[in-house]
Order: C-alpha cells, then sequence, then structure tokens
C-alpha cells in the first residue's frame, strides 16, 4: 500500500513540480507519513533522488519550447550547485531553526506583492545581457542554492520570484530556468545524501519515474496555457507554502 500511496504522491510532485516548483510540498509530507520511523536524512535523500529525474525532464522539455538564456543559466547552475553543497554543509555545524519561523513571513511578502504587481511576470522582458545577467543570475543562483541546502521548502518559488522580479523574465520562462537551477542544486543534496548511505535507491527508481510522468503532463500544461497560468499555479503553490511554513513554525 505505501508503494502505491508514495508513487501516486511522486506523480502529483512532479506534476506541480513542473509547473511552478513546490513539488516537495507532495512528496516529503507523504514519505515522514509512510515511514514514520525511518531518519529523516534518509526520506529527505530518496525525495531528491526520485525528482530530480522529473526536474531534468522538465528542464528538457522547456528547452524545446522555451529560449532558455543559457549564457546565463549554465553559470548560475553551477553556482547554485556550490551553494547547495555549502548550504547542505552549513546545516551540519548551525542550526536552521531561526529560519523555520522567518520563512512564512518572507513567503508572505513574496505573495502580497505579487498580488499587488498585477503585471508582473506577466511579459517577458529581460532587463540586462551579457556579463551583468550571469552575475546577477549566478548571485540568484549561489543565494537560493545555499538555501536550498541549508533549509530548503520553497526553493524554486524563490528561483521563479527573483527570477521575475530582477531579471525581468515573465512566469513562464522564470519557471524553464528554474528548472535549471534545481536540478543543479538537487544534485548537489544526491552527492551528499548518497555519501553518507541517505538514499533508498530500489525505493527512489519507482517513484522517479511516476515524478517523471507528473512532469511531463505538467510541464504540458504550462507551455499549452502560458505564463498566466503558471502565475496562478504559483500563487497557489506560495500560499500554502505559507500555510505549511506557518503551522510548522508557530503551531506544531
Amino acid at each position: 500500500m505505501e508503494w502505491i500511496l508514495m508513487t501516486l504522491a511522486s506523480l502529483l510532485a512532479g506534476f506541480v513540480d513542473a509547473i511552478v516548483g513546490g513539488g516537495g510540498l507532495v512528496m516529503v509530507p507523504a514519505l515522514f507519513a509512510a515511514f514514520p520511523g525511518a531518519p529523516p536524512a534518509t526520506l529527505l535523500g530518496t525525495n531528491k533522488a526520485a525528482s530530480v529525474w522529473g526536474t531534468a525532464m522538465a528542464t528538457w522539455q522547456y528547452s524545446r519550447r522555451v529560449q532558455i538564456r543559457w549564457q546565463a543559466m549554465l553559470p548560475a547552475a553551477a553556482a547554485g550547485f556550490a551553494g547547495s553543497f555549502a548550504g547542505a554543509w552549513a546545516v551540519t555545524v548551525i542550526s536552521a531553526d531561526f529560519l523555520r519561523k522567518l520563512l512564512p513571513l518572507v513567503l508572505l511578502a513574496v505573495l502580497v506583492y505579487t498580488l499587488a504587481k498585477k503585471e508582473l511576470g506577466r511579459h517577458h522582458t529581460p532587463r540586462f545581457a551579457g556579463r551583468t545577467e550571469v552575475l546577477v543570475a549566478g548571485l540568484i543562483g549561489v543565494l537560493i542554492g545555499f538555501y536550498d541546502g541549508f533549509f530548503g521548502p520553497g526553493t524554486g518559488s524563490f528561483f521563479v520570484f527573483l527570477f521575475v522580479r530582477l531579471l525581468g523574465y515573465d512566469f513562464l520562462n522564470a519557471s524553464a530556468s528554474a528548472k535549471l537551477l534545481n536540478c543543479a542544486t538537487n544534485i548537489a543534496a544526491i552527492v551528499l545524501f548518497a555519501a553518507k548511505g541517505h538514499v533508498w535507491w530500489h525505493f527512489a527508481v519507482t517513484l522517479a519515474v511516476a515524478n517523471v510522468a507528473g512532469s511531463l503532463l505538467g510541464t504540458h500544461m504550462a507551455l499549452k496555457h502560458g505564463t498566466g497560468f503558471v502565475r496562478g499555479i504559483f500563487i497557489l503553490v506560495v500560499s500554502t507554502l505559507i500555510l505549511k511554513t506557518g503551522y510548522d513554525a508557530f503551531l506544531r
């Protein structure tokens, strides 16, 4: 029964994650509910090992239809990998508890800003080019990459928001670029988890297949319905993240 439920959860997670990120909202609670006695690091490692395949598939699917700005995004992905690895190391020596209470407030500010700026992310008008774009994208990559390795919830949403707000991308292009960077940060985390033996590879394979299937469907929906659809899902995911992280920080 656990295999069936987790496969369905992975399918849904891949669908949501491919559109705007946030697949961990589905997969991580499902894994903890199905295996309450398992070490948290093993469940997180297994989630990353499964979800990275859906993220990679979404990146490939988007790249066929959306003009990803590779000259800026590839260095940013490398920066995200380094940042995530550093964040994963940092969490072994520094407590991340202070972020638990800060996160829902930051997400609330992101949501309010997005709702107030109704034209935000509706038009793809990149603000920078050349070295400036590489520098800004790289800074986003290393900062959010570090956050992903150190804490994690909402990483995809933060990538999307900052690409829209700072680089001038629309939500569809921002989501496509976010997939590439999220793939890099996930790989960094997997390297660390796998080195410490915190991945159930036999379980991750099944979940990965379901995640890829969900990712294909989510990418298709995003490309079919465009920026307005992705913006709506972004608002829904961020709202859910606020409720989930707020409950974890202040009520549980």
